[in-house]
Parts: structure tokens; C-alpha cells; sequence
């Protein structure tokens, strides 16, 4: 190196030290300053409870999407290619490098869409957590305290990041941003639980969150086939990698977040919001109230409506045949999709006609209505035709923008209807470990691990903050 360039890269990282060490910091500084100071002991017992509920949600999901197709081939490739024996492959056994196993495990529970969703956006933040949380604790051997308070501060990261490129105005109004594909904000949770359980300073938590503004992606587009399972991979991946290169002393601009074409501004498309990013932690967390586990399959958007479906269908107390049509209606409920019978299962699990087909034929819907046994029946035929948008609903105050309004109408002339705003299984309407246990026990057979195996996980997972080491609990996932 010349004395020009030795002496211009000291001007450039005297600034950059100034910079960081301003008392308004860059907003990721700001951000990892906050995220940092969360400990296990300080956590509400509610917050606590529901990163175990993402633990036991999330590896159900898992153990039904081990034999789909997107997810076994990118686990097969993440064998193959091999590398440093660091975390299990959930289901498998197989160990590789810590990003591969974050990577093929939030495909696993991604690819099934029976994970979990944010009331607000609907992005599968504790796929991503549990996923990179159980990759890098085995990696680390962090304690189970230590992974829970890395889910419960990665949960807080993602909403946070969320209400800075939507404002809670926006986000019940059902804007969003440019459209992109909800893994741009679950690879921050991914990233800030990295962060926690690699125990970087705070400037390498800032620095990792920046790698992961400008590397995450994902298009909406991708939503119905297997594009939206890769996001989610990825999204994990980019935290993986973006923390351990972070720890390893990799820069990039202090202001990625902020600046003009900076993350914000690209993705946002508002003036920058930093206010959420950096204001102090409270008892007020994020995953406390809005956290919604799926305890029916597919999309989470749809899920109101199903079970206002489901209601309405019961109280008709009809045979199908004498269903004439199904009305549906909400803030979101602008088009129906097609009245068809949907083709696979990832058509399926995103056919809102389909849903409340099955719901008004069987007066219920559960993780049965994916199979093609129950998509292809000529009674289901019959009344996915018969969903449409209801020309004249009644006026419904919501507070949540997937809300949804279902009228089942009989032959007679009857109408039987019910509105749903947050589904069950939400924070707001409470998540009990019953519903919780119920959707864990009907998704893990399907893991291939045996009964006995199948409950010493459930009780682990109720204990968790008791587990001494993670790899304890990812040797009976093998």
C-alpha cells in the first residue's frame, strides 16, 4: 500500500469511529445498542412461553414439509456439498455448516405453510428465528435460556424493522411497501437472534444488520409455488452468514438503513423511519402482540375467513347440496382468485375459494384439507364455484387488516354469518399450549421419529429454559 492510500483509509476510519460513536448513532447501531441489552432474567414469562410456542409450531411445520420436493433438494445439496460437521439437519441426523442447516431447515417448515405469521404482514418471522436459532445454539452450544432470549430479541428486531417500512396505519390499511415478499423483514429477526447468540458487540450486531439490508430479498410474485419456501431459506441464510461475517470484522456503511437509496428508502417507499428501530425496550415486546401461530394449514391471510366459514358453516347445519352461495368480504378481500379447483398443494394451501369450500362442506378444516383426497372431491368442485365477493356486506369494524366476513346461504334463502378479525391462535385472542400441543402431535408423526421420540421433544420444548446445552435437544430431532 502507498503512504497516499495507507494515510486516506486512517482519514476514512477515523470518520467512521466518530460517526459510531455519535450520540445520535446510525440506525443500526442504535438498533443493536437496544437489542443487546435484553436478557433471559428480564423478559416477561409471556415472552418466554411464546418463542416455545415457535419451537414447537415451527418443528411441526417442519416435520410435514420433509417430503416436499423444494425442500429435500436443497437439503440434498446442502449434503453434498458438505463442509464443517456444525448443526443437524432436522429429521436427518446429517451435520453441515450452520448457514446449510439454517438454510434447509426454514425450508422444511416454510414449504408445509403450517408455520406461524405476523397479524400485521403475515411474514413467517419464527420459521426464520427457530431455524437460525437452533443452528447456531447446537454450533455454540448455547443454553436454552440462551436461544429463547435470542428469539424473543430477533422477533423484536423483525417487527420493529417492519413498522419502519410500514407504519401500524399502513399496515391495517393492507399497504406494503413495493410489494416484496415478507423474508425482507423475518432475515432481520434471523440476523439480531445470530447476533445474540454469537454475542457480538454492538457495533457487529449494527454491522450484521446492515449485511443483511443490502443481501435479503424475496418477491411476492413467488407466493404460490415453491419461489416462497427459497425465500425463506435464504432469508436465513443471509442472517447466518451476515453474523458470522459481522463477528469476523466485516464493515459495511454505518447508515444502510437511513440513507437515501439506503434499505428504508428502497423498501419503505416513505421517508425514513428510524423512531421504531431504537426506542428503548418495555414490557411491551413484539412477539406478545402479534405473534399468530397457524393451527389450520395455509396462508395466514386466509385463515379469518376459514374459520369464519367453518362458524358460519355449523350454525347453517346444512347438508352441501343445499348450499346455494358463499359470500365473503373484509379489508382485504378484494378478488377471490379464480373459482377453480386448485391443481397442487401450493395452490391449495393459497386458494381462499378452496378454503371456504372445504369449510362449508365438512363445517371444519384441519391439516387433513391439504391432502389431494380432500382438494379433488366433486363436492368441492361444486361449491368453489359457488364463492364469491359479497356484493353488499355489511358495514364490520376490524382491527386487524386480514379480517374477514363469511355468509353461507341456503337454498331456502337463509343466511348464516359470522366475522372473524384475529384468528385463533393470535395473540390478541391468546395462544394456549393445548391448541399448540394438539397441532404438534398431528404434524410430527410425520417426521418419521418415533412416538416416544415425538413426546420427550414436546417436553422439552415445555422446559426449555431448563435445556443446559442446544445440541441436547437437536440429538433427538435426528
Amino acid at each position: 500500500m502507498t503512504r497516499r492510500g495507507f494515510l486516506r483509509g486512517a482519514i476514512v476510519a477515523t470518520g467512521l469511529r466518530q460517526l459510531w460513536a455519535e450520540p445520535n448513532p446510525p440506525a443500526a447501531l442504535g438498533m443493536a445498542r437496544v437489542l443487546n441489552s435484553a436478557t433471559f432474567s428480564a423478559l416477561p414469562p409471556l415472552t418466554v412461553k411464546y418463542a416455545k410456542v415457535l419451537l414447537a409450531s415451527t418443528l411441526a411445520s417442519a416435520a410435514a414439509g420433509t417430503h416436499i420436493g423444494s425442500a429435500g433438494i436443497v437439503r440434498e445439496l446442502a449434503k453434498e456439498q458438505g463442509g464443517k460437521p456444525e448443526s443437524s439437519i432436522w429429521f436427518d441426523g446429517t451435520r453441515v455448516p450452520a448457514p446449510q442447516a439454517a438454510r434447509v431447515n426454514a425450508m422444511l417448515s416454510d414449504a408445509a405453510a403450517s408455520d406461524d405469521s405476523d397479524l400485521r404482514n403475515v411474514a413467517h418471522t419464527g420459521t426464520c428465528l427457530t431455524a437460525v436459532g437452533l443452528a447456531l445454539g447446537e454450533r455454540m452450544q448455547a443454553s436454552g435460556q440462551d436461544l429463547l432470549c435470542a428469539m424473543v430479541t430477533g422477533y423484536e428486531a423483525a417487527g420493529r424493522m417492519a413498522e419502519a417500512i410500514q407504519p401500524p396505519s399502513e399496515a391495517l390499511s393492507g399497504s406494503w411497501g413495493h410489494g416484496f415478499h415478507a423474508s425482507i423483514i423475518v432475515a432481520f429477526g434471523g440476523v439480531a437472534c445470530a447476533a445474540k447468540l454469537l454475542r457480538l458487540t454492538d457495533s457487529q450486531m449494527a454491522n450484521a444488520i446492515g449485511l443483511t439490508a443490502t443481501t435479503m430479498g424475496g418477491l411476492a410474485i413467488g407466493t404460490n409455488s415453491w419461489a416462497r419456501e427459497y425465500h425463506a431459506g435464504n432469508a436465513a441464510l443471509c442472517a447466518v452468514n451476515a453474523a458470522l461475517a459481522a463477528g469476523r470484522g466485516y464493515t459495511v456503511n454505518p447508515d444502510m438503513l437511513e440513507a437515501p437509496r439506503g434499505f428504508l428508502a428502497t423498501f419503505g417507499g416513505i421517508r425514513p423511519n428510524t423512531a421504531s428501530l431504537t426506542r428503548d425496550l418495555t414490557g411491551d415486546f413484539q412477539i406478545a402482540r402479534f405473534l399468530a401461530i397457524k393451527l389450520v394449514p395455509g396462508a395466514h391471510a386466509l385463515q379469518p375467513a376459514v374459520e369464519a366459514a367453518v362458524n358460519a358453516a355449523r350454525e347453517a347445519n346444512v347438508p352441501p347440496e343445499q348450499i346455494s352461495r358463499i359470500l365473503v368480504s373484509g379489508p382485504q378481500i378484494r378478488s377471490i382468485g379464480g373459482n377453480r379447483v386448485p391443481a397442487n398443494l401450493a395452490e391449495a394451501i393459497h386458494s381462499l375459494p378452496y378454503f371456504l369450500a372445504s369449510a362449508a362442506a365438512d363445517r371444519d378444516f384441519s391439516w387433513v384439507h391439504t391432502t389431494p383426497e380432500k382438494i379433488n372431491r366433486p363436492v368441492i368442485a361444486r361449491l368453489i364455484r359457488l364463492v364469491e365477493i359479497d356484493p353488499s356486506p355489511k358495514p364490520v369494524h376490524y382491527d386487524w387488516s386480514w379480517g374477514a366476513t363469511v355468509s353461507v346461504v341456503t337454498s331456502s334463502g337463509a343466511a348464516y354469518t359470522s366475522t372473524v378479525d384475529a384468528p385463533n391462535g393470535s395473540a390478541p385472542r391468546g395462544i394456549e399450549w393445548s391448541a399448540v400441543d394438539a397441532k404438534y402431535k398431528a404434524l410430527m408423526p410425520q417426521s418419521g421419529l418415533s412416538p416416544a421420540r415425538i413426546a420427550r421433544i414436546l417436553d422439552a420444548i415445555h422446559n426449555f429454559e431448563r435445556v443446559k446445552q442446544i445440541s441436547q435437544f437437536t440429538r433427538l430431532l435426528a
